[in-house]
């Protein structure tokens, strides 16, 4: 469909496709094939990332490349145009369709799809011990003469079935004989757009024109290009059979490739009647009720992260590193060894001075931030290695709904607590543009990051009811805001579905993985930032540019009843959301803040304008406007709520 590829194969490795819904095991699939857990890189022209990697397979190797969540071959978000562009790009050797074993027949139709297409196709009957645990038993031999290609039946998870499989890849010879039929008058209106087609495309003529007749604008284009004079009368076509049919023929192909499927799978799946579910479906059956899964959610919330990441990493470790490793003895051995050997005050600031890059970059990053971080993603990867995430969108979806979202978006605005420069960038997976933006305010503004979170955690918890009136007060800007937004940002409300992985036990070795992948990104993507920062407020200093920020900041912390020290911490927040928050844990160490100042300054910061990082991603992901908007609008809020806040709590005495 372009010439556009994922990376350099120029060694001329022949290639697998992963291909799949989401939460069906294509990325442990690709690690259990390439023994690596992501090595990612985005597709060309867009900003969505694709794993890919190699593998041997009989002496052989292969390039494999783990695509996008996809639902079908005619793409909605973004992340399914890129995997099927890369499915009709590609030249690939197979193309690995995985799927949940306990949803067969719902995403059968894609495999479907994929074989109309022509291309070299093989389905990985995935999560199979699951299956079985409630009773499921699947004939795959059945399957596979019914289909015609290649049907493996794994738990990849547990390491089964990944001998066949690569058995299957190293043996596989495309022969495409499959062609399945449609009800008589679709084979009819089919057969008329077939006949119009005589360009050259990378899939067969018939999976053309029933994407043609599906109404698929991007696939339209591309005929045009490749029909040229002739594409006018294959629009005549078109018309002719819409006019005639009256119908929503998309509606009318889905429920004929459901009712094939139907028929392929008579005789292929039984079920065991009369068996009790076992505890792991019933404990997930409890986590996406509405009473038992907002229990379980408040305790996940309380040991997950209030005591784990608040309490453990922004307590216990960041005491040791910051105050006994840094105070006690890195920073007054550098200073002494600075004022002994440096004698030019200029870089002698540059490095252990009140912004050194040495005594305030490398200990705010290392003693503050990265214990917080560290323990977050510890706690997220457990997390999301029980499959927990996509319960908790179903529970939320409702509720979601009301502020314009649904289910789906938690998925971005849980990762906000790691990081909300990643997580906005995470919003391209949402359907509609009127959900991106929702969700890009909503983290902008009320999502605090998990170094920020765990920072302003270990403050709050050592002042009584602090912490209730903070996420209360977050929780409400969160739901007023979004209903608002849901109201005044124009678009369409899109329908919700998820596929739900699993729920077991996290495995330590994948938990190990994605936290040391994850910190990874945090030292070579964050760390050089706190450096940049540092070297700025240092430039600031010197030249008194900085001076002049914080007296331009002093009226309005005098209005949010802080000391005009509070300035600083506003503007290192701008740099780095964790530097700021850090910059407050300077300030009541010091013995600046009250317990109401402590307060409002850690609700206020919280709700202050996106770190410089995440603002550049939102105007990368929603241009220039949208972003200034947001900008504008959140720092606006966070001021105002903090001014309401001051004199709320002191007119009541809450905090006395």
């Amino acid at each position: 469909m372009s010439d556009q590829r994922v990376g350099d194969n120029s060694g001329g490795l022949p290639q697998i496709l992963l291909v799949g819904n989401p939460n069906v095991g294509k990325s442990v699939l690709f690690n259990a094939l390439t023994g690596t857990y992501t090595t990612v890189s985005n597709y060309p022209g867009t900003s969505v990332e694709v794993s890919r990697g190699t593998c041997e397979i009989d002496g052989r190797r292969f390039e494999v490349l783990d695509t996008p969540g996809m639902y079908a071959l005619m793409p909605i978000t973004e992340e399914e145009r890129v995997a099927r562009e890369i499915l009709l790009d590609e030249t690939a050797h197979l193309v690995l369709h995985v799927v949940d074993a306990r949803n067969l027949e719902r995403m059968l139709p894609m495999t479907l799809q994929l074989v109309e297409a022509g291309l070299p196709v093989a389905l990985v009957v995935n999560i199979l011990d699951e299956a079985e645990r409630i009773g499921m038993q699947i004939n795959l031999e059945l399957l596979q003469e019914k289909l015609g290609i290649p049907v493996i039946g794994t738990a990849i998870a547990r390491k089964r079935g990944v001998k066949e499989l690569r058995s299957v890849i190293a043996d596989y010879v495309d022969k495409r004989t499959a062609c399945f039929g449609y009800a008589a008058d679709l084979e009819r209106d089919i057969e008329k757009v077939v006949a119009t087609l005589e360009g050259e495309y990378r899939i067969k003529p018939r999976a053309v024109a029933l994407l043609l007749l599906q109404k698929d604008e991007d696939l339209l284009r591309i005929v045009q290009e490749s029909e040229g004079d002739r594409f006018g009368h294959i629009m005549a076509t078109l018309n002719e059979v819409t006019f005639a049919r009256r119908s929503d023929l998309h509606l009318r192909i889905n429920l004929e490739r459901k009712r094939v499927c139907r028929g392929l799978l008579q005789g292929v799946i039984s079920e065991e009647q009369g068996r009790r579910p076992p505890f792991a479906e019933r404990l997930s059956a409890w986590t996406m009720n509405p009473v038992s899964g907002g229990a379980l959610l408040l305790i996940v919330l309380y040991f997950g992260f209030y005591k784990f990441v608040g309490g453990f990493g922004a307590g216990t470790v960041v005491d040791f590193l910051e105050g006994t490793i840094f105070e006690g003895h890195l920073n007054p051995w550098m200073i002494s060894h600075a004022d002994q050997y440096i004698p030019w005050y200029w870089l002698h600031e540059l490095l252990v001075g009140e912004y050194g890059i040495l005594t305030l970059a490398i200990r705010y990053a290392v003693a503050l931030v990265m214990p917080i971080v560290g323990a977050f993603f510890i706690a997220f990867s457990i997390i999301e290695d029980t499959g927990y995430f996509p319960r908790l969108a179903m529970l939320v979806d409702r509720i979601f709904k009301r502020i314009g979202l649904n289910g789906r978006a938690v998925i971005p605005l849980v990762l906000g607590f790691g990081c909300d420069t990643m997580a906005t960038m995470v919003t391209r997976t949402l359907e509609t543009v009127r959900e991106r933006i929702l969700a890009t305010v909503l983290l902008a503004l009320a999502i605090p990051c998990s170094a920020q979170l765990g920072v302003i955690l270990g403050l709050l918890a050592e002042v009584p009811g602090a912490l209730l009136i903070w996420s209360s007060v977050l929780m409400g800007v969160f739901m007023l805001v979004g209903l608002l937004a849901a109201r005044l940002v124009p678009g369409e409300r899109p329908m919700f579905y998820m596929e739900i992985p699993p729920l077991r036990l996290p495995q330590p070795r994948n938990v190990l993985v994605k936290t040391l992948t994850r910190m990874q990104w945090y030292f070579f993507e964050i760390f050089p930032l706190f450096v940049i920062a540092s070297v700025l407020l240092w430039a600031g200093k010197m030249t008194g540019g900085l001076d002049y920020l914080v007296r331009g900041m002093n009226p309005v912390m005098r209005l949010l009843g802080l000391p005009p020290e509070a300035s600083a911490a506003f503007i290192f927040g701008f740099f780095r959301r964790d530097f700021g928050a850090a910059g407050l844990y300077d300030l009541q160490s010091n013995g600046l803040l009250t317990a109401v100042q402590l307060t409002v300054a850690a609700v206020t910061l919280t709700l202050f304008v996106p770190c410089v990082a995440q603002f550049l991603v939102m105007r990368k992901e929603r241009g220039w406007r949208v972003s200034l908007g947001i900008f504008t609008v959140v720092t606006a809020l966070a001021f105002s709520v903090g001014f309401i806040l001051n004199r709320l709590l002191l007119t009541s005495g809450v905090l006395s």
